[in-house]
């Protein structure tokens, strides 16, 4: 088994965080799979961790990962 679960994130310019369980159901909710980003989620937050947690998570990942990037 895992030590982590990947979830698909996407990122506004206002913070906010919108995450998928994967690419297809992001793309049939009208979402260009071009812009998510794969999030290694460690499987103990995954499975016993709230919601906000796991956007928290995703959220400073990507804001981590997008300063190192040099993306916005």
């Amino acid at each position: 088994m895992a030590d982590t679960t990947a979830l698909y994130a996407l990122r506004f310019p206002d913070g906010s965080v919108s995450l998928y369980i994967d690419e297809l159901y992001a793309k049939d909710r009208g979402i260009d799979s071009s812009k998510l980003v794969r999030v290694e989620i460690p499987r103990t937050m995954f499975i016993s961790g709230s919601v906000q947690e796991v956007r928290e998570y995703v959220a400073q990942y990507l804001e981590t990962h997008q300063s190192q990037t040099g993306t916005a």
